[in-house]
């Protein structure tokens, strides 16, 4: 059984920052690919970052590229999502979830099915 925890989300002021962490328990970090994804009422739900537990690779939206950073720490079975220079249009539940098979793209684009997730929290920009 693969538990996903998210945690650090909140209200910041535009420019502002916040941390993301995802505190991961059983195999999620057997996962070939962990990552972010957020979601704004009557949109679809968007991959934010995604990070290969093999390689290290990540990916990035093309919004978020340069503002977000995604990291994980194995020692701590957890991944965290830095962002920086919040928008207002960043506002969203975010999720973090974990795919056993897949190319940080395949999940971040959602190409094919994702097979655990966490039950997501909320970040507001607003001033």
């Amino acid at each position: 059984q693969v538990q996903l925890v998210e945690s650090g989300g909140g209200l910041v002021q535009p420019g502002g920052s916040l941390t993301l962490s995802c505190a991961a328990s059983g195999s999620a970090l057997d996962a070939e690919a962990i990552g972010w994804f957020r979601q704004v009422p009557g949109k679809k739900r968007e991959g934010v970052s995604c990070i290969s537990n093999s390689d290290g690779r990540t990916y990035y939206l093309y919004s978020v590229e340069g503002r977000f950073t995604i990291s994980r720490d194995s020692a701590k079975n957890s991944i965290y999502l830095q962002m920086n220079d919040l928008r207002p249009d960043d506002t969203a539940v975010y999720y973090c979830a974990a795919r056993m098979s897949a190319t940080v793209e395949a999940m971040c684009q959602m190409w094919g099915p994702i097979e655990f997730w966490g039950q997501g929290i909320q970040v507001t920009v607003s001033s």
